[in-house]
């Protein structure tokens, strides 16, 4: 909250001009266009509908304003509505309308004048989980259907991986990593990413080539692209395995401290330890649902992290 999201999305929309850098549009710079000549159209997360109009006066009034022709309102009113899977509401006020459907009338509204670019700031944020998901494939279907240059503010990482090509992760006004979804959850820049994206075990060491001294033992990393010295190892809970014995490299001891079954997979706290002079690290596991029979609270297991799993980020200061 607060780093600067909906400042982005106007001053691409037009409505704040920035202080430095380029907009560019195909290319184009649009600096100094107005709004109404950018055709970027702007979803806010309060819908805005106008309360004194019906669902249909809300959606053609873009087209309205533009001069068109009430006909030719009509059956565009009546082919976004079918498209948002909401036909035959034309005459309804926005307060007859859960807040799906509202949502549904904003997203039409900004579809029917045709814009290049569609700029959506929070839209299902308000929304529960079920809406949330069905506006989420909504919206996949749109802008696929479309082919439309979609901007989409959220502060959940589950939208952002579904929805997005690239993602933009924000902090504190600062872009902090930009690329595909799945770099953010295997290669994460900085702790702060990795913390963002959640679920990550974090390991403290001293990076020597390929080797990493930790307290729970050495470690050899695959992708170390971090200068020698001091780092943060990290590995996703998925990618380690847990079993009842085991040797070799890349192998730590531990305790299971709790086990949860979720259905689908099993999630364990292990205390793992190197000895009574190091400090223990709790980790969390998840393992295929079967493993909450195999490993019991108390329990002394192995955990074995590969190499290529693991990645490393700076400490942060």
């Amino acid at each position: 909250s607060g780093c600067g999201k909906t400042t982005a999305l106007k001053m691409v929309a037009g409505l704040i001009e920035p202080n430095e850098g380029d907009i560019l549009f195909d290319g184009e710079s649009v600096l100094g266009a107005p709004p109404e000549k950018r055709e970027a159209v702007m979803a806010f997360q309060h819908h805005l509908l106008f309360p004194h109009m019906s669902v249909g006066e809300n959606i053609g009034f873009g087209l309205k304003m533009r001069g068109v022709s009430r006909a030719t309102i009509r059956q565009q009113v009546a082919d976004m509505l079918a498209l948002v899977r909401l036909p035959g509401l034309e005459a309804r006020r926005p307060h007859q309308l859960s807040g799906g459907q509202q949502q549904r009338v904003a997203l039409a509204r900004a579809l029917i004048v045709e814009p290049k670019v569609l700029l959506l700031d929070e839209p299902l944020s308000n929304l529960d989980a079920h809406l949330r998901g069905e506006m989420r494939e909504l919206i996949l279907d749109v802008q696929q259907r479309f082919n439309l240059t979609t901007i989409f503010v959220t502060h959940d990482q589950e939208e952002a991986v579904v929805l997005a090509d690239q993602i933009a992760l924000l902090f504190e006004g600062q872009l902090q990593q930009y690329g595909p979804p799945h770099v953010f959850y295997d290669r994460p820049l900085s702790e702060r990413v990795a913390r963002f994206f959640g679920g990550v075990n974090f390991i403290p060491g001293h990076k020597q080539g390929e080797q990493i001294e930790t307290p729970l033992g050495l470690f050899q990393c695959q992708a170390a692209p971090l200068s020698d010295g001091t780092v943060l190892m990290t590995i996703r809970p998925e990618n380690i395995r847990l079993d009842s014995n085991g040797a070799g490299t890349n192998v730590a001891q531990g305790r299971v401290k709790s086990s949860v079954y979720m259905g689908t997979h099993a999630r364990f706290k292990i205390l793992a330890e190197n000895g009574a002079d190091r400090p223990p690290i709790m980790l969390e596991v998840v393992t295929p649902a079967a493993g909450v029979n195999r490993f019991t609270v108390g329990q002394t297991v192995k955990l074995h992290l590969p190499p290529d799993k693991i990645w490393l980020v700076p400490v942060e200061r």
